[in-house]
């Protein structure tokens, strides 16, 4: 396979206040929490945008903003949980698809390059990246079969653990990449800002604590 065989996928909402990251608030207003899930997203969409992939499609519930650069191909969101909408996103491919979120803003290319490498595919079905908090942040199959998604519970601590056992049940030979902190509270975003303190999310978190002296940012370090 070419470098380029794989499709990246990214799953996200449009950012909107009181629309995403609802747990950053409080201490974060629903305004700055739409923000930093630009920032998010932004931060998102460069790292894919710089990795080799074939197509590069943002699965998007909402619509587009001045937020997207140039380069993505949208596609809507089907109504559903989000293991019909998961499942959904990879009914679009065709071939090789990696599907990320818009929760790890400190993702790059080079996190992503094992799946995307020429050899990634050899003697291996899947991808799988674990979330510190029980989910999974990466998802790649050679063959997208969106009965791999479908039914597995959602939002739960455990629900890496049985995503990840679906795929071995189904005789998938799985490969990890690395865990990675999902932003969901505010802990979590001083966390990644100061894993990841040149992108954007965490230039947003600097700003936002400076003005409103939120103490959110460098949380648990």
């Amino acid at each position: 396979m070419t470098p380029y065989a794989t499709t990246l996928l990214v799953i996200a909402k449009e950012p909107l206040p009181g629309r995403v990251k609802t747990r950053l608030s409080p201490p974060y207003t629903p305004e700055e929490a739409a923000e930093l899930a630009a920032a998010s997203l932004g931060d998102t969409l460069g790292a894919v945008l710089a990795a080799p992939a074939r197509r590069r499609v943002l699965v998007l519930d909402g619509r587009p903003g001045p937020w997207l650069p140039a380069g993505i191909e949208v596609v809507p969101q089907c109504a559903g949980g989000l293991d019909e909408r998961l499942a959904a996103a990879f009914g679009v491919c065709t071939g090789p698809a990696l599907l990320v979120g818009m929760d790890t803003p400190q993702i790059t290319p080079e996190l992503l390059a094992p799946a995307l490498a020429p050899g990634a595919w050899q003697d291996c079905d899947a991808w799988f990246g674990p979330a510190v908090d029980g989910g999974f942040w990466a998802l790649g199959l050679a063959e997208p079969d969106p009965g791999l998604l479908r039914g597995v519970p959602m939002s739960r601590p455990d629900t890496g653990a049985l995503q990840r056992a679906r795929l071995t049940d189904a005789g998938l030979r799985v490969r990890d990449l690395p865990p990675l902190r999902d932003v969901d509270t505010a802990e979590d975003a001083g966390e990644v800002a100061a894993a990841a303190p040149d992108t954007r999310f965490a230039a947003t978190l600097t700003r936002l604590a400076a003005s409103a002296g939120h103490t959110a940012q460098g949380g648990g370090r």
